[in-house]
C-alpha cells in the first residue's frame, strides 16, 4: 500500500526542515557546535526564532536527527547481500567487504560535515550524546564480530582468530578512514583507503 502524495504545504514544510538542517551544519562547521546559537542558524536562513522552534526543540535536536539518519544509512548498507550471514566462502567475503567499503565511502563523502559532526563534535556536546556515540561504536564492533564469527565457523577465516580484538582493530581502521575523508574528501583517496584496509585484513603487511 503506497502512501498518498504530499500536499504542497507538506512538501514546503519538509523542504524548510531540510534547509534548517543544512544551515545549522554550515554554521556548526564554521563556528563549532557550542559557539553556534539558534540566532545564527535562523539568520543564515532569514527566518525567525519561532519558525525554527516549530521544527526543532533546539540545536541538539538537529544533531539527534543527523545521528539517527547516519546510523540508518550505515545499517542499510549492511543488509541483504552485505548481511553477516549472506556469504559462505572467503572469495565471497572479500567481495562483500569491498561492497561495504565502497558503501561506507559514499556515505562519508555524501556530506563530509556529517562524519565531522559525529566523530569530532558530537561526543563533546554533553555526556548523553557522548555515551550514544560510544554505544554506536560498540554496536559496530559487535556487528563486525558477527562477520568474523561466521568466517571462523565456516572455516574460511583462521580458527584461532581473536574475534573481539580483530573487530576493534577493523573498526579502528574504518574510523581512521572517516577521519581521512574529513581532511581529504576525495573519492579516489577513499577507494585506496578501502583497498588498503582489506589488504591488511586478508594479506597482512609481511613480505
Amino acid at each position: 500500500m503506497t502512501s498518498p502524495p504530499l500536499t504542497r504545504a507538506e512538501q514546503k514544510k519538509l523542504e524548510l526542515r531540510r534547509d534548517i538542517i543544512e544551515a545549522a551544519f554550515d554554521v556548526f562547521a564554521e563556528k563549532g557546535y557550542h559557539a553556534t546559537g539558534i540566532a545564527d542558524i535562523a539568520a543564515r536562513l532569514g527566518i525567525g526564532h519561532g519558525t525554527f522552534y516549530r521544527y526543532f526543540e533546539n540545536k541538539r535536536d538537529i544533531v539527534e536527527h543527523v545521528v539517527d539518519d547516519l546510523i540508518g544509512r550505515i545499517v542499510g548498507a549492511l543488509a541483504d547481500e552485505n548481511a553477516p550471514d549472506a556469504v559462505d566462502t572467503l572469495e565471497d567475503y572479500r567481495a562483500q567487504t569491498a561492497r561495504i567499503g565502497l558503501a561506507f565511502g559514499r556515505i562519508a563523502l555524501a556530506d563530509p560535515r556529517i562524519p565531522q559532526m559525529v566523530i569530532l563534535q558530537a561526543p563533546g556536546i554533553d555526556p548523553a550524546m557522548g555515551e550514544r556515540i560510544q554505544d554506536f561504536f560498540a554496536t559496530a564492533e559487535g556487528l563486525t564480530a558477527k562477520y568474523l564469527e561466521r568466517g571462523v565457523s565456516l572455516g574460511y577465516l583462521r580458527p584461532d582468530l581473536d574475534v573481539a580484538g580483530t573487530s576493534v582493530a577493523i573498526n579502528g581502521m574504518i574510523l581512521g578512514s572517516l577521519l581521512a575523508a574529513i581532511r581529504n574528501p576525495d573519492a579516489g583517496a577513499q577507494e585506496r583507503l578501502s583497498e588498503a584496509i582489506r589488504r591488511v585484513m586478508y594479506d597482512g603487511i609481511s613480505a
